[in-house]
């Protein structure tokens, strides 16, 4: 039993609400997952030339102005480091790729959470209102995000194993199921160039849309083929630079409920977790259909 919540601001007046507005949602599927948490939210995109890359430290300390100074030296490039306590948002002016091969040779203590414009992602282990406050959620703003409170049913509980997942660019996922085959994906996968990072299952679904966006199809046509081949209890939640998606699997098991508006769209396993939305009231609420794929664009 997991809990997710997500929530997209049509009127821009809110964006500068965004963090606030999410954060008495994500403390709210505490008991749905007390383990960890996680959040990624989708912020102004940076220039075209330039990847933000979202970074963790986990309890080891890291310098992080001389790894700037570190980077500077390497690339030549423009970087600038903005620091959340054991996590930083990087932004950079050089081939993110090159960047990212690089930290894993020469900082191999600080993991990369994510690559993209607009994304920056946050997780930890830990109470989700505690993980809240030690990177000031309710601070962020922007467009949307996508979040997550994990209870550990079938592997450890580690800031890598913690949701969101991401994969490519601007693009991730949270979970709240079980997967029967993500053994038999990861074999499928492997051998195709897919890298994995954890033996959780949601990373092998989060894998498996990497691989189908990657082949070319969009994100819906990626979900689609995520019928057959992903086997198991899911309601999934995803999040791309300017889409917010939610569909569960054909027996809709794993709740879900969603709130729109003409402000915004709000999503979470269970309705206390919007019930503090400003006009609540006058939202339209439904439960998502099985098998029926929904998806909101800024």
């Amino acid at each position: 039993m997991c809990g997710i919540v997500g929530l997209l601001v049509k009127n821009p007046a809110l964006r500068g609400q965004l963090g606030a507005l999410m954060v008495p949602m994500l403390t709210g599927m505490t008991e749905r997952g007390p383990d960890s948490a996680g959040l990624a939210v989708y912020t102004t995109p940076v220039a075209a030339q330039q990847r933000k890359i979202s970074l963790y430290s986990g309890e080891r300390a890291v310098d992080w102005s001389a790894l700037l100074d570190a980077l500077a030296r390497e690339f030549g490039e423009a970087h600038e480091i903005a620091q959340h306590g054991n996590q930083a948002v990087l932004t950079t002016g050089a081939d993110a790729d090159r960047v990212v091969s690089w930290l894993t040779r020469t900082a191999p203590t600080v993991a990369v959470l994510s690559v993209g414009q607009s994304i920056d992602l946050y997780k930890d282990v830990g109470a989700p209102a505690d993980i809240a406050k030690r990177y000031d959620f309710a601070s962020l703003q922007g467009t949307h995000l996508v979040g997550h409170t994990r209870m550990a049913t079938e592997s450890a509980v580690t800031p890598k194993h913690a949701h969101p997942f991401t994969a490519g660019r601007d693009f991730c996922l949270v979970h709240n199921g079980s997967l029967s085959n993500p053994h038999l994906v990861r074999k499928r996968l492997e051998p195709l160039g897919i890298h994995f990072e954890t033996d959780n299952d949601t990373e092998a679904a989060c894998r498996f849309f990497e691989w189908r966006l990657r082949e070319g199809d969009d994100l819906t046509q990626a979900v689609t083929r995520g019928f057959s081949e992903l086997d198991g209890f899911f309601t999934f939640l995803m999040g791309t630079g300017n889409e917010l998606l939610i569909v569960r699997d054909a027996f809709a098991c794993k709740p879900a409920v969603v709130a729109e508006s003409d402000d915004y769209v709000a999503i979470a396993s269970e309705f206390r977790s919007l019930a503090h939305l400003p006009d609540i009231a006058h939202a339209t609420l439904f439960e998502p259909k099985p098998e029926e794929i929904y998806s909101w664009r800024i």
